[in-house]
Formats: structure tokens, C-alpha cells, sequence
């Protein structure tokens, strides 16, 4: 069981107010990674997410990579309270947003765009992290061209084949990894992206301000982060109108879309299997023809 006295006087240590639960500690649903639960005690209210103790890097760079996207000062997440581990559990205390509010997609796509426009010296990020469950590691590099293809399709399509994916999936992947720096045929910038930006990770509290959460940041092309968006059913023609009137997608955008959603295909057949084998292979062979 969780160890909620254990948490709630972190909490207090951390905050510097003496914080006890006064039983109003319930679990709320949506989430297929963790356990996740609102604790209050009348006056202060926390969303607190917990797992396996084994997983607390998980929370400590999630705190991390909201903590980045909150000091750009563009669009809103969750601050971090604090993390550790309590009676084996790892736990992530953050502050408690109320969503539900009024959508305000036009307002989204030019926050993220002014969040892209926060940029680094190179791709990649200060430590690893996770998409999901899957580790995703984050070293410095000047050329994203190799940063896509070794850390990101590369390794995926490393993970897939010790989950035993071999075959056609790995000889025509490793075909695309080989030839697919011609289909990125422009310069990005390294911008600050979200990371994992669909639409079950951006919410709108009551006042209609947009958040973000559950990041998997990282210094990249924004276009992969526009792309992500798109993946899972979009957010709307206010967001994308919003977003291209602040800063426009480069030409090209719509080859290098299915490259870097392959990325999130991949990563879904590692962590669920089923048919995202499959569609993986699709695209593949999709933007092997593109190459001729």
C-alpha cells in the first residue's frame, strides 16, 4: 500500500506548511502508465502519480522537464512539489490543476509556437528520460540529422528487435536509416519541445489557459513536435492557424511528418504490440518510395 502519511510530510518539508491529509485522497482514471490520485486536506489540493519504485528516474526527469517548460514562461504545466519513494512506491507530487474548461485551441498553437522558440546550442537534452515507459535517451549533438537517426528511429528499431520484430520491419528500417537524411532538407533549429504532445497531454483549466503535461522533453526540430499532434486525431485548424501565424512550417513539412511519426509508431508497437508492426512497415515503405 502507499504510504500517504510518508508523502504528505514530504510535502510539508518541501512547501514549508504543514500539509495532512484529511482523507480526501481519491484515484483518478485516465492514465495507462501510472496510478494517479488527487490528495487534499481542505484548504491545498495535489495531484500525486505513483508506481514502481524501480521508476523513480521516470519522475525525477518528468519534474525536470516540466520545470524546463515552465521557466520558458509561454504555456502552462504543472509545477512539481516534489518525488521520491514511499513503502516501495515511486510517487511525483505536482501541483493540482483542475481541467475542463473551454478549449482554447488558438491560444495553444501560439504558446507552443513562443515555446519553440525557446532554443539550445545543440539537440538533445541535460539527462534521458522516457516516452511512456520506453527509455529515451538524450545525448548532445550538433548534427540532428545523427541525433534522429541513432537515438531516436535507431534505437527504437533496436528495442523492436529484441522484443523479437525481425524480418522485413528490420531490413527495410535500416534501408530507411541509411537514406533517409535526404528527406530532411532543411536546417532546424534545436527548439524546446514537449516531447509526447498528443491530445491526452494538453487539458484546459476552467479560465480556458492551456497545460501541458506529461512531457518527454528535449531540444529537437519543432516540426517533430508539430508532427506528434497530428498523429492521434490533431487539435484542431484554430491551433495549426494559430501556430503557422506565429512561426510557419518550412516546406517540406509533410515528407518529414511520417519520418518523425515513425518514431511514436515504433515506440507504440514497442510498448503495446498488436498492429503497430504493421503500420510501421507501411510508412517505411512509404518513405522508401518517396526516396525512389
Amino acid at each position: 500500500m502507499i504510504d500517504w502519511s510518508q508523502i504528505c510530510k514530504h510535502i510539508s518539508e518541501c512547501t514549508g506548511d504543514s500539509f495532512r491529509s484529511s482523507g480526501d485522497t481519491r484515484s483518478i482514471g485516465g492514465g495507462c502508465i501510472n496510478s494517479c490520485f488527487h490528495l487534499g486536506d481542505g484548504k491545498r489540493e495535489y495531484f500525486v502519480k505513483t508506481n514502481a519504485g524501480t521508476l523513480l528516474a521516470m519522475f525525477e526527469s518528468e519534474a525536470a522537464g516540466l520545470k524546463q517548460i515552465s521557466a520558458s514562461g509561454t504555456v502552462r504545466a504543472p509545477h512539481p512539489v516534489c518525488f521520491g519513494v514511499a513503502n516501495q512506491h515511486a510517487y511525483l507530487v505536482l501541483e493540482y490543476i483542475a481541467l475542463g474548461g473551454a478549449s482554447n485551441a488558438a491560444l495553444a498553437g501560439r504558446q507552443l509556437a513562443s515555446m519553440h522558440r525557446h532554443t539550445g546550442e545543440r539537440f538533445g537534452w541535460k539527462r534521458d528520460n522516457n516516452i511512456g515507459l520506453t527509455p529515451q535517451p538524450n545525448p548532445w549533438s550538433d548534427d540532428w540529422i545523427d541525433f534522429w537517426r541513432q537515438q531516436r528511429l535507431g534505437f527504437q528499431l533496436q528495442l523492436a528487435a529484441t522484443q523479437g520484430y525481425l524480418g522485413r520491419l528490420q531490413q527495410r528500417g535500416e534501408r530507411l536509416l541509411d537514406l533517409f537524411p535526404a528527406l530532411i532538407d532543411h536546417n532546424p533549429q534545436p527548439c524546446l519541445i514537449h516531447g509526447d504532445l498528443w491530445g491526452g497531454n494538453l487539458g484546459y483549466a476552467a479560465t480556458g489557459e492551456p497545460v501541458i503535461y506529461d512531457p518527454a522533453v528535449y531540444f529537437a526540430d519543432r516540426e517533430a513536435e508539430i508532427a506528434m499532434t497530428e498523429l492521434f486525431g490533431g487539435f484542431g485548424d484554430s491551433f495549426y492557424r494559430a501556430y503557422n501565424a506565429a512561426w510557419p512550417l518550412d516546406s517540406g513539412y509533410a515528407t518529414r511528418k511520417k519520418l518523425y511519426n515513425l518514431y511514436h509508431i515504433l515506440n507504440h508497437l514497442n510498448l503495446f504490440g498488436g498492429g503497430y508492426a504493421a503500420q510501421a512497415l507501411s510508412m517505411i515503405e512509404s518513405l522508401l518510395a518517396e526516396l525512389g
